[in-house]
Formats: structure tokens, C-alpha cells, sequence
């Protein structure tokens, strides 16, 4: 397996042949991609909306008494969406960005930079984390666990890095039953777009076929990147053994998955620009009326381990 991947803006066929077998490759090429268009592609903002998001997310998976933690660390921050949210909403004063790919580091970095916040970024392994014992209080990602080769070792050098009584706090993890209907949902939505889009009367909602072949070979490499999905009782196995103490999984999103995957699979198979400004807010306010059901009424009834999301927090042993 490669341990220093050289990062190129698009993938080549070659190299994704190669990253089939070199996921930590495929994790650098895939991202490296996808780092100018990946807020975009996901609807990431560092507004009001995403502020109170990030700050749910993380009131969800753990305890916070309303003061920021002094420093805080993202690992694998893509553009850095978690972490700046995070400190825009007072949870953390200063800030570290990491990832594989120098493209989302950049990116995450540049963001910061436009909201004035004090973040420094390196790029990095989560399996070795380049900072000494004890240099923070908080350790965060969204949507990075499932990346990783060997969670558990991650998650040692996460308690590492943290002081004694430091928390870690995770979001965005796929659920195996949650992912096995995502990733359905988003297939058959992409084929039933690219497919109804041929008719002559549909033809300004059908992207250029080299734009749609491009985003087939970014899905095709972004299953290689995809390497895990949790039960949320076997992450909280992997947190207690990687040394963790408090630790609790916790998991989100059902009704709101199922609306959530074909309207993302859509946006990306059409062309950008063309749906608005009314439907951005039928897509946010339906997912948040249904995210509403899953909490209040749903979870009282569903498995947790059916819910798409899963979020993990646990802290270093004192």
C-alpha cells in the first residue's frame, strides 16, 4: 500500500485501476477531485444553516455545556465544513485541520481564511496523526471513519492527541443497513435521470454526456474510498477498544435518508444552476420536517441500526 500518494486534479483510468487496490490512493485522487465542487456537490455552507446543523449534530452525539473547547482538531475535514461550523458556533475557539488529500486541505484552509477564523491545516494520515500527546481538547470529523483503513488505530491516535478528559465526537458515519437502501435509492434516481433526460423535450435538464461519464468515473472511484459501514454497536466496540472512556453511538436520519439520497443523486445529474432556489429550500425544509419525525417519533420505534447516520463520541481516560 502506498504511503505517499502523489495527488493529481482528475483521475486518470489508470490510476484508478490502481486504486482499487490502494485505498489511501483512491481516498487522495478521489477528494483531490472533488475539492472544488465538494460544497457545492453537497450543499456546504458556512452560513446559518449549516452553523445550526453542525452544532445539532454535535449536541446529538455528545454533552456540551455551552463553553468552547480551546482547541479543537478535524480529522479528514474535506473543506473543513464540520469544524468551521462548529467554531462559528462557539464550540471550539481554535482550530487544526487534516486530511489525506492536499486538494481539501487547501480548500478547508481557504475557508477558514474567508470566515477569519484561526485555523492552521497539515496533510495527514488518521493512522499517524503528525501532532505530539496531549495538543487538544477536542477531536471531530463528519463522514471520515468509514475512509479509514483501521478505525481502531485511528481512533488510538485520536486519544493520543487529546488531552486527559478531551472528547472526540464523529458524525456522519454510513450505517450498513442505512447505506445498502442509500445507495439504491441514489441508483435508481441517477438511472431514471439520465435515462428521461434523452427526450428531445427534457433536453435542458440532461448535463453534457462527457460531464455525465466524468461523474460515473467519480462515483465508480468513490465506491473504493467508501471502505466501511457501522453498526453502531460494533463502533462503540471499536471506540472501547481503541482505549476510550463515556463512549456512546448514536444515529440519525431514516425518513430523511430516503429523501436526502435521490434529491443529492438528482442535483448531481442535472445540469448546475438549473433547479433554484425554490427547490434548495424544498430539499432543506423536507429535510428538516422529516429529520423532525425520525427524532421525534421514528426512533422511538425503528432500530437504531436502520437510521442512516451513525455518530460516535467517547474521551481520553483521565
Amino acid at each position: 500500500m502506498s504511503t505517499e500518494p502523489v495527488p493529481t486534479p482528475h483521475a486518470t483510468a489508470e490510476q484508478v485501476e490502481a486504486a482499487w487496490r490502494d485505498p489511501k490512493l483512491a481516498n487522495v485522487l478521489y477528494h483531490d477531485w472533488e475539492a472544488g465542487t465538494y460544497d457545492e456537490k453537497w450543499s456546504i455552507s458556512y452560513d446559518e444553516r449549516c452553523i445550526d446543523y453542525a452544532a445539532g449534530r454535535f449536541r446529538l452525539a455528545a454533552p456540551w455545556d455551552g463553553r468552547p473547547y480551546l482547541r479543537a482538531l478535524e480529522l479528514g475535514s474535506g473543506t473543513g465544513f464540520f469544524l468551521l461550523n462548529l467554531m462559528q458556533a462557539g464550540v471550539a475557539e481554535r482550530g487544526a485541520v487534516t486530511d489525506l488529500s492536499p486538494g481539501m486541505v487547501d480548500a478547508a484552509l481557504r475557508n477558514a481564511a474567508h470566515l477569519d477564523l484561526d485555523v492552521e491545516g497539515k496533510v495527514a494520515d488518521a493512522e499517524r496523526i503528525p501532532y505530539p500527546d496531549d495538543s487538544f481538547d477536542l477531536v471531530v470529523g463528519h463522514a471520515v471513519l468509514h475512509h479509514i483503513p483501521d478505525v481502531e488505530a485511528a481512533l488510538r491516535e485520536v486519544l493520543r492527541v487529546l488531552e486527559p478528559g478531551g472528547r472526540f465526537v464523529f458524525a456522519g458515519e454510513p450505517t450498513t443497513i442505512g447505506d445498502a437502501y442509500a445507495r439504491k435509492l441514489g441508483q435508481w434516481t441517477w438511472k431514471a435521470t439520465t435515462t428521461m433526460t434523452k427526450l428531445p423535450a427534457l433536453g435542458g435538464w440532461r448535463r453534457p454526456q462527457a460531464e455525465l461519464d466524468e461523474s460515473s468515473r467519480a462515483a465508480a472511484l468513490e465506491s473504493v474510498v467508501d471502505i466501511h459501514t457501522f453498526d453502531p454497536s460494533d463502533l462503540e466496540d471499536i471506540a472501547n477498544r481503541a482505549g476510550a472512556d463515556d463512549v456512546r453511538a448514536s444515529t440519525e436520519e431514516f425518513s430523511a435518508a430516503m429523501l436526502g439520497w435521490p434529491v443529492r443523486t438528482f442535483e448531481a445529474a442535472v445540469p448546475p444552476g438549473r433547479l433554484g432556489w425554490n427547490w434548495a429550500m424544498f430539499a432543506f425544509h423536507g429535510w428538516q420536517r422529516l429529520s423532525w419525525v425520525d427524532e421525534h417519533l421514528l426512533s422511538r420505534v425503528v432500530p437504531r441500526s436502520w437510521f442512516y447516520n451513525a455518530l460516535i463520541t467517547g474521551t481520553k481516560p483521565r
